[in-house]
């Protein structure tokens, strides 16, 4: 599972990504610095995994991971090739769920593409690119399916009424994960055609030092503008966040967040919020050997969680024994948590929870 950045050129989208990734992208004050996506493999922050290593020594200790894409600035005729458009369009396609990032500063040393800061215009420019292509993509099935429907064929019939909604709504300038769409006709006919703007979204107001604690008006507006879009707003100060990774000192970044009025960096809150953004949740396993965090989507059963492992894990399972972190952590081990009855043991309907610690029986 990938989320993609986007944005338009000079926003903070290749320092973001380095301070996700600490891949080094190129960072340059000029547009489509970054020509190919930089792909960056993040670990996600988990206080959990620290504790379960705590309690059970293990000889290592493996984080949940996300993959994260910095696709190259935007910019107005994307869709029509402008700039590099049409293949950041295709990267964009390829990732699973978009940060957006735009651009909360004002610096006048670092030029905006516009010539002046407007987070709102720099959200419309990016939507209306992204929209205009899933026209595009939209108006080439509705051809095939309108030659169908016209000989009666009731499934033919049945898209062309959706797609011709989806077209409207389009045309108004709206998203398609904003259209209401039925969850069975959105499955039917919206998902295969792997729209952009289906994709859910996670703004990033990009700010100055002094507004990383509460923002300040663009902030303001921008949560104001996506409202009804029932997305997350996070606020980052990318340029500060830079400087922190930077510092080698664990206690000299935590005194430097102190210092800004943050408990943590905020781009471990951005992993975590990717990584929901993206319906993932995690699951422990906890041994001597190694304790772990593994990636499911949520509302995954437990045999589909044990396949995550090794495929021979889901098609022998039989049973899984089943802990809640909150139990394992009271209780200090499995052998406690055991004697006390807490263990549960659950088969193939289980639906796992996110924070299970759990243990397979499988037979191949």
């Amino acid at each position: 599972m990938k989320a993609g950045i986007v944005g338009l050129p000079n926003v903070g989208k290749s320092t973001l990504f380095n301070c996700l990734s600490n891949a080094k992208a190129q960072s340059a004050n000029f547009p489509f610095c970054t020509i190919e996506p930089n792909i960056g493999v993040v670990n996600v922050p988990d206080t959990r995994l620290e504790k379960l290593e705590e309690l059970v020594n293990p000889e290592r200790v493996i984080p949940a991971t996300v993959e994260i894409v910095d696709i190259a600035g935007l910019v107005k005729g994307a869709s029509k090739g402008e700039g590099l458009g049409n293949q950041f369009l295709g990267n964009i396609r390829e990732t699973d769920a978009i940060i957006h990032v735009l651009r909360c500063f004002d610096n006048d040393n670092i030029v905006h593409v516009d010539g002046s800061i407007d987070p709102i215009r720099d959200k419309e420019t990016i939507d209306i690119e992204l929209q205009l292509k899933d026209l595009e993509t939209l108006e080439k099935k509705l051809d095939k399916i309108k030659r169908a429907a016209k000989t009666g064929n009731k499934e033919a019939q049945k898209e062309e009424a959706v797609l011709l909604k989806l077209k409207e709504g389009l045309e108004a300038g709206t998203s398609v994960r904003a259209i209401e769409i039925s969850e069975d006709d959105h499955l039917a006919f919206v998902k295969p055609l792997q729209f952009i703007t289906d994709k859910p979204v996670l703004y990033v107001c990009n700010v100055d030092e002094g507004a990383a604690v509460n923002g300040n008006d663009h902030v303001k507006k921008v949560k104001e503008a996506v409202a009804s879009e029932n997305a997350e707003v996070i606020i980052l100060a990318v340029g500060t966040e830079a400087d922190i990774t930077e510092l080698d000192d664990y206690e000299e970044r935590q005194m430097f967040l102190q210092d800004m009025g943050l408990e943590e960096p905020g781009s471990s809150v951005l992993i975590r919020a990717a990584y929901k953004l993206l319906n993932q949740q995690t699951y422990f396993t906890a041994g001597v050997k190694e304790v772990r965090a593994w990636t499911i989507p949520i509302g995954a059963t437990a045999p589909q969680a044990a396949g995550v492992i090794h495929t021979d894990f889901e098609k022998g399972f039989i049973r899984a024994e089943v802990i809640k972190y909150d139990d394992y952590v009271s209780y200090g081990s499995e052998a406690k948590v055991k004697e006390a009855g807490k263990l549960s043991v659950e088969g193939k309907g289980y639906v796992v929870n996110d924070g299970d610690v759990m243990h397979f029986l499988f037979n191949v």
